[in-house]
């Protein structure tokens, strides 16, 4: 069995910062006023503020003692599926935070951003490269936001034909937002059921797809983590009755530089740069989530566009059948110094990250193999998905064994997604975790499922040992707490 981690951490009881509050206490040094003293007006009177008086040592200690609690991407392994939770270079921090891109004011005039608009440029070009694409925009914030701006395309496209389409597909292996962003359209989201493969059949494309419909919304990799194998013949069916296809590219990490989007048929894919291209990804962002399109759609890509004319770069608002701005000045900018970065420091080697990612989740599968449920056993790209059928006797599910891994020091994996997976189990390695990190992890993995046999009562209790223990799900959902 694998040495538990986490065991000699200290795990502390912290109070509130009014709880440990004691008059008197003072953590700064404030600088004599050079302003007269002037009486506060009537409204202003009474006891202040809710501060509490604490010293720099009270504050100080607090704040490290709340970062000891918790799992980041820099303390362990984050296989989290669909997600792509993988280490970033501290370096391209390090290049974001250059003054001149950090102080660089967003209503600047062209002529004095022109670094800014450069690699704006530049960057859309690497991106049409890597994805076989012909131009890009990179306002959209997030990845949901690229696909809302890639429907708000295919709409706009349509409607320039004179037509009116009121439908979208969405296979069941897609990604979650799909449907959300196809509904903030006016589209209706018609759902297209996976074959026995966890792949799209044509024919299920070709049952669904007419001239009412606008498109498809595909991802591929899927969230099953298998290729979309039938690609190019699905999107020859969509092309056929006039619609579009749009690639969902949050799972770009198993692809780049393996894959053109652009010769397989997709017409628009959206980018996570917080996923792919180096920025931190969780906690609520900032994110950004470029759309790249073949030519027909250039014409309604948002505005401004960054131009190149000669050495001088510019920005183009006169595009008259643009879907407006998405985003306000220029995106995310400082996301989009980081995925520049990225491109640039790996250069071809891009296509071997995505390699390792897909070599490093087939390893797991291999290893685990046997020990949880495989429900299809065939290669995967950059997850691999498990289920907890092979525990059912002992009546462990997904949620308990995912909460005894973070007794072994390990965040857990994505759990009961895809849904069409029961008691799903998905598992996304990503390039950065090396070998011993990844057995690790599949030891760890092997010992949780061996307590699902000899003491499950071990599994029902977890986790043990973080701070926060199991909550009661029932009525965690029921009455949430919502208050802070």
């Amino acid at each position: 069995m694998t040495e538990r981690a986490g065991t000699t951490g200290l795990i502390m009881n912290e109070p509130l910062l009014w709880e440990k509050s004691k008059k008197g206490r003072c953590g700064i040094s404030i600088p004599e006023s050079d302003v007269a003293a002037a009486p506060l007006d009537a409204s202003f009177a009474g006891d202040g503020p809710d501060f509490p008086d604490l010293s720099e040592v009270d504050v100080v200690r607090h704040f490290t003692r709340l970062s000891q609690w918790n799992f980041g991407v820099d303390t362990g392994m984050y296989p989290l599926g669909s997600c792509t939770m993988k280490y970033n270079p501290k370096i391209h921090e390090k290049i974001a935070a250059l003054p001149g891109f950090a102080g660089a004011h967003p209503m600047l005039p062209p002529d004095l951003a022109q670094g800014t608009l450069r690699i704006m440029y530049e960057l859309e070009r690497f991106l049409c490269e890597i994805t076989g694409m012909d131009a890009t925009t990179v306002q959209p914030a997030a990845g949901a936001h690229g696909e809302l701006t890639a429907m708000l395309l295919f709409y706009a496209y349509h409607k320039r034909k004179g037509e009116k389409r009121t439908k979208i597909l969405i296979p069941d292996t897609a990604h979650g937002t799909n449907p959300a962003s196809a509904s903030l359209c006016g589209y209706a989201s018609i759902p297209v059921a996976s074959g026995e493969d966890g792949v799209l059949s044509v024919e299920a494309v070709e049952a669904l797809m007419d001239e009412e419909t606008a498109g498809i919304m595909v991802t591929n990799p899927n969230t099953l983590g298998l290729f979309e194998e039938n690609i190019r013949k699905v999107a020859e069916v969509v092309h056929a009755k006039g619609g579009l296809v749009y690639g969902d590219g949050a799972n770009m990490n198993a692809v780049m530089g393996v894959v053109k989007m652009g010769e397989i048929g997709i017409d628009a894919i959206h980018l996570n740069l917080h996923k792919t291209f180096s920025t931190p990804h969780g906690g609520g962002g900032p994110g950004a989530g470029p759309v790249c399109v073949r030519k027909h759609l250039e014409p309604f890509l948002p505005v401004p566009r960054v131009v190149k004319n000669g050495e001088i770069y510019a920005l183009q608002y006169n595009r008259p059948d643009s879907i407006g701005k998405v985003h306000a000045f220029h995106g995310n900018f400082g996301i989009l110094i980081r995925a520049y970065s990225y491109i640039l420091s790996m250069g071809r080697h891009l296509k071997t990250a995505s390699q390792h990612a897909v070599l490093s989740a087939n390893y797991i599968k291999e290893k685990l193999r046997g020990v949880l449920h495989l429900p299809y056993d065939r290669p995967c790209m950059h997850e691999c998905v498990f289920t907890d059928k092979n525990q059912e006797d002992y009546k462990i599910t997904t949620l308990d064994m995912a909460k005894r891994l973070m007794d072994y020091g390990f965040h857990p994996p994505t759990i009961y997604f895809p849904l069409v997976v029961h008691g799903a189990i998905m598992i996304e390695p990503t390039e950065t975790e090396p070998k011993e990190n990844l057995d690790q992890f599949i030891e760890a993995f092997k010992a949780v499922v061996q307590e699902a046999a000899e003491t499950p009562e071990l599994l029902r209790e977890a986790p043990t040992i973080p701070k926060v223990r199991r909550l009661d799900e029932a009525t965690a959902a029921r009455k949430p707490c919502l208050c802070g």
